[in-house]
């Protein structure tokens, strides 16, 4: 994974929409993970472009761009926002939500390199088949949208390691360095993690958000969407269990019902002004293991130090 991505260690930040900046990716990517930004996040493809040049000018090391494909019927112009970031010089590209099938030629005819986000092994093997470089495999712990078949982790990882041959990184509920551990030790060749690095100094957001996720436990999140089978995992605050109560009504209801409270607008708001109740904060259950707020290359040493001795210990188990 580390020689695929051109990075030290095999960590990679998630490409989280409005928060996948220069500022946090530069800083990711600067500790020796891989920084990402997200360019939906961004108004216009000219403005993924002048977002790529700031994080160029803050680091001299690889960072990819998130590019999150989803059924809409009035889509954003993907292929503008792919040829930005190729056009600038982007060699890692992150797919998530449905097939990059479209994309692949392109990207790979600028010698770039396609991991792709997905949550079901039959997606994986269908990702491989069609030609990405590696798989990002999310398990039901994850913040944003983690899927519909409810696998945590433990299972999701190994199931996944054996039937993908391409490099695969896990995601989903991962945050320290025995998480990390596990993860290797169940297949997988690297970690993303996306609600961890939201509580480090670098992120863009404000400081009672980060607070939020250092009080919060492993049971403070919600799942919405799901009669809509479009679940996601998100913050336990005021908006989101008002989206549960709507949702549980008698008689059932209709996205329409919640857009007003979900729209990305609000959210972006509430990462913005700290206010946690006023909008949707996606975010995983390894909020019960965010005990502080650390730098970014403080919270990757860290990951590493503590998954060495992890794996060193576990091998201890077996000595004598």
């Amino acid at each position: 994974m580390t020689d695929l991505l051109g990075i030290s260690y095999p960590i990679i930040q998630g490409g989280m929409q409005w928060v996948g900046r220069a500022e946090l990716a530069s800083a990711v990517s600067n500790a020796g993970g891989l920084g990402i930004l997200t360019a939906l996040t961004q108004p216009d493809p000219d403005a993924l472009r002048a977002e790529i040049a700031r994080c160029r000018a803050m680091t001299d090391k690889p960072f990819g761009v998130n590019l999150t494909i989803l059924p809409t019927t009035s889509p954003p112009p993907y292929e503008d926002y792919l040829e930005a970031a190729l056009d600038s010089g982007i060699r890692v590209i992150e797919t998530a939500g449905r097939s990059p099938r479209e994309f692949i030629t392109r990207i790979k005819d600028a010698g770039g390199v396609i991991v792709h986000k997905c949550t079901a092994v039959r997606h994986a093997v269908s990702a491989e088949r069609a030609g990405v470089d590696a798989i990002s495999i999310d398990g039901f712990e994850a913040a944003g949208h983690p899927g519909e078949d409810g696998i945590g982790g433990l299972i999701l990882f190994a199931a996944a390691a054996g039937q993908v041959r391409i490099p695969l990184i896990a995601s989903g509920g991962i945050g320290t360095g025995q998480g990390m551990a596990a993860a290797l030790m169940l297949g997988a060749e690297g970690i993303n993690m996306g609600t961890r690095f939201c509580a480090t100094q670098e992120a863009p957001i404000h400081d009672n958000i980060k607070q939020a996720m250092v009080d919060a436990s492993e049971r403070d999140t919600n799942l919405i969407f799901r009669p809509f089978r479009n679940t996601g995992r998100v913050l336990k605050n005021g908006v989101s269990d008002e989206v549960i109560r709507i949702e549980r009504r008698p008689g059932g209801a209709e996205f329409e019902d919640v857009r007003s409270l979900v729209s990305g607008a609000r959210g972006k708001a509430a990462l913005t002004s700290g206010k946690i109740d006023d909008g949707l904060v996606w975010a995983s259950q390894v909020m019960g293991l965010i005990e502080d707020i650390p730098s970014c290359r403080e919270l990757i040493d860290r990951i590493v130090r503590d998954c060495r001795k992890a794996i060193d210990r576990g091998q201890a188990a077996f000595s004598g």
